[in-house]
């Protein structure tokens, strides 16, 4: 496969090439960018250096955004396109807020992700994404919903996740803390968007296909955005050749999967259920009447936005937990002060330190290491920065969050303290700073922040101080782990851990 993307990149190089001496008739001399020694060329642009870069993207993007002195660069590709990318808060702040309706996602984001999501809210633009929009956060708003995805945390924590890592303490094994997460997420999220119960935590019992589609389903949409030629995959789709072939089959197995348990929540209906008196988000949507492919589309988005997004942050937080005891030492003094009945859904609110140290986690590890949108029209960012329309404009939480200029010289250090407006001690409450989205954008921003925010939180936070009341999470690697962006980020080779029984506090 790697052959065959090389020779179609090879074949649009020549095209380049011929454009060159047909239409300009120029020596090839490169445009060297002082701020950022990043070299670009006449209609090919800079695409040597991201074919060279492709497979290290976040920390060479790191690397040119710390030399530009407004935290922003160009790379120019093939035929003209442009990618303008920023780890500047004013810039984000511009694109996600001030200066909104001319940064859609666009038809080129659109279409890498068209083939899984469809027109889902995640994936669309204008009156589309506004109409999903407004039923969803209608929908988030409702005591009724948090209390309903509360009661399933609770029951998939104390059933499920405590006796699963109870059952490796008592064996012995090493487990993949990763996966065990990734499973307990993904059931959790299918329960309060589905109603339906994929029960991937009896690790007794394969993977249900539906996720392992999933996985391959998010893998190759992810990788169609490092093709140094934007044309490679569409060829390939065309063709129905390699990574193509295997995304076409996954998707399959996604929309035959979710359409077959949205048929049959529909004949609930027609024998006589009340869909209305349903918690979960399919039985609402569907209760509003829309059409079968458009709740489709939108609870897809919802599982692929919450199915990985919460395990990635919680994953990175236990790997930093288990290197900083203090900090561990805090949540559990937090979560020990809740009483000996278990957390309850007002004692979520409370928990400060262990949001600070969520917060840190994803400051240094994102979920989603980038997002991109595309100029309707010509503009300038707050830096100085030209747009021209159809640009592509990424906003790069990952960069952002390893800016000394945005986050001091310490920005490499796990700080929980960063986020508080004075360091907590012990006997007083800790006070939360007020932090800019713009500056710590992995929620998103502006009007399309994310709205499942808070019950994201929610779950961590009840997650994070469950298992750390019953359990001590040790890392059996001791090499710093890879951060691998795709549409969400992972470690890479997950985290093999052994756990042990903590005696009770």
């Amino acid at each position: 496969m790697e052959m065959l993307n090389a020779l179609i990149l090879i074949l649009f190089l020549i095209l380049g090439f011929i454009s060159i001496f047909k239409f300009s008739r120029k020596t090839l001399k490169p445009k060297t960018k002082p701020s950022t020694n990043l070299t670009s060329y006449p209609v090919i642009g800079s695409i040597l250096s991201f074919n060279r870069n492709r497979h290290r993207l976040l920390q060479w993007y790191t690397d040119l955004l710390r030399l530009s002195p407004s935290q922003t660069i160009t790379v120019d590709l093939l035929f003209g396109r442009r990618t303008i990318i920023t780890a500047n808060p004013g810039n984000v702040e511009h694109i996600l807020k001030t200066n909104f309706y001319n940064f859609p996602k666009g038809k080129p984001f659109t279409e890498l992700l068209g083939d899984l999501l469809g027109g889902g809210i995640f994936n669309s633009d204008g009156e589309l994404w506004s109409s999903q929009r407004k039923l969803a956060s209608h929908e988030f708003t409702m005591r009724s919903l948090r209390e309903f995805t509360f009661e399933i945390l609770r029951e998939e924590v104390q059933n499920r996740l405590i006796p699963v890592l109870s059952s490796a303490v008592d064996g012995g094994r090493t487990v993949d803390f990763q996966e065990v997460l990734k499973r307990f997420a993904f059931d959790v999220v299918s329960k309060v968007s589905l109603g339906w119960d994929p029960d991937c935590l009896d690790l007794t019992r394969p993977v249900p296909d539906l996720v392992k589609a999933f996985d391959v389903a998010a893998e190759i949409s992810a990788r169609r955005a490092t093709e140094p030629v934007y044309a490679v995959w569409k060829l390939k789709r065309l063709l129905n050749v390699g990574s193509e072939r295997r995304l076409r089959a996954a998707i399959k197995t996604v929309h035959m999967s979710v359409s077959e348990i949205i048929r049959a929540k529909k004949k609930s209906l027609e024998i006589g259920d009340d869909l209305s008196d349903k918690q979960d988000l399919l039985s609402r949507f569907l209760a509003a009447g829309y059409s079968e492919e458009a709740v489709r589309d939108t609870v897809i988005s919802f599982i692929m936005a919450g199915r990985d997004t919460t395990s990635a942050a919680m994953t990175w937080l236990f790997w930093l937990l288990s290197k900083n005891d203090d900090m561990e030492k805090k949540i559990l003094g937090e979560v020990k002060n809740k009483g000996s009945l278990g957390l309850g859904f007002e004692d979520l609110r409370e928990m400060s330190y262990t949001k600070a140290c969520l917060c840190e986690a994803m400051r240094l590890y994102p979920p989603v290491a980038w997002d991109s949108k595309h100029a309707a029209n010509d503009d300038v960012l707050p830096d100085g920065t030209l747009v021209n329309k159809g640009d592509k404009v990424t906003y790069f939480p990952y960069g952002m969050g390893r800016m000394e200029k945005v986050w001091g010289q310490d920005w490499e250090e796990f700080k929980p303290n960063r986020w508080f407006e004075e360091e907590p001690n012990y006997g007083t409450k800790p006070v939360l700073k007020s932090v800019s989205s713009f500056k710590f954008p992995v929620f998103q921003a502006g009007p399309r922040v994310c709205i499942g925010k808070e019950m994201a939180f929610m779950q961590m936070k009840y997650v994070v101080g469950s298992v750390l009341s019953e359990f001590k999470i040790i890392p059996v690697c001791k090499n710093r782990p890879v951060f691998v962006p795709l549409l969400t980020a992972h470690m890479a080779g997950g985290l093999m851990v052994k756990i042990k029984r903590r005696e009770h506090l």
